[in-house]
């Protein structure tokens, strides 16, 4: 078959590689080259620097106006493949190859509609999740399902984690709906059940809220693992008014009468546990803002945090 890909995100390479080694990719589509870092460097996506590499053609979009809308019916594919693309495709784009575009979105649908699904199925504590296969259409993931697969969570999966795990049986999803429509074999139903969506993260959200539940605590760290990752103030010692990003943590059960972010042991060259409104955390890997990573242990000594320390 004749494919066009849709996508920008880096995840959305891996998609890419896999079906140029099975089918014809006639185009990728990307969003354009944007600064990044400090310097405001210049950099492409992922997905047209492989385009290059691999001589494929690619069409950057800002808008979809006139022009791209023509460069893209002048592709002629069958069908449109979407990941991680970035961009809302309005109907007159997403309607033009002959099967029309279906998106791998890593959730089992209609749970977790949005940008975020994977952070947010780890915020909320799910045990299961999934890779949902659909026909794009005018509403956000509402579109009919060609086939979705279920994965189970681990209480240790952070966000980086789970997308490993979603990105093989994304691809398995992609794969075999790709073989089912070259053989016309493709079954497509309605969305059942009610949804529930997600959406973009922001910096902030990663605050640490100590008078919410350890459990609580900890997955939003888990959500949060890959970007902004949790955060708290330092509110005495050495360091007092700076910012101290959690980098590795754990639950553990704690029945002190203490404070909620009162430091209530220290554990030699492990870390420190703070207390929350339920149980406790236990902090390994820290990084203190303007500082390096560091084991938590270390950051203790240097910052002179001790017991009965608040955060």
């Amino acid at each position: 078959m004749k494919i066009i890909f849709f996508g920008t995100a880096n995840i959305s390479k891996y998609f890419l590689e896999n079906i140029n080694h099975k089918h014809k990719i006639v185009s990728v589509v990307t969003m354009c080259d944007k600064p990044v870092g400090r310097a405001n460097k210049i950099k492409a996506p992922a997905i047209k620097e492989y385009a290059i590499e691999k001589n494929i053609p690619y069409i950057q979009v800002n808008k979809f106006d006139d022009e791209i809308t023509q460069k893209i019916k002048n592709c002629n594919a069958d069908v449109g493949v979407v990941v991680s693309f970035g961009k809302i495709i309005p109907k007159n784009v997403f309607s033009l190859p002959k099967y029309g575009c279906f998106n791998i979105h890593f959730s089992l649908l209609p749970k977790y509609r949005g940008a975020s699904p994977v952070q947010q199925a780890l915020i909320d504590g799910a045990t299961k999740t999934g890779v949902t296969a659909f026909y794009i259409e005018e509403g956000l993931d509402t579109g009919d399902i060609l086939l979705q697969k279920e994965t189970d969570i681990d209480i240790k999966d952070t966000s980086e984690i789970l997308f490993n795990k979603l990105n093989i049986v994304g691809k398995n999803v992609m794969n075999e709906v790709l073989d089912m429509l070259d053989s016309g074999k493709t079954m497509a139903k309605k969305q059942e059940g009610a949804p529930s969506f997600c959406s973009v993260f922001t910096k902030e959200n990663g605050k640490i809220d100590w008078n919410k539940s350890a459990t609580e605590i900890y997955n939003l760290y888990r959500g949060l693992y890959l970007w902004p990752q949790i955060f708290c103030k330092i509110s005495e010692g050495k360091m007092t008014g700076k910012m101290l990003k959690i980098l590795e943590c754990e639950i553990v059960k704690n029945s002190s009468d203490a404070k909620a972010g009162t430091v209530v042991e220290i554990i030699k060259g492990i870390g420190f546990v703070i207390k929350c409104s339920e149980d406790a955390l236990l902090i390994t890997k820290v990084q203190p803002e303007s500082k390096s990573k560091m084991s938590a242990f270390d950051f203790l000594n240097g910052a002179q945090i001790k017991v009965g320390s608040f955060l």
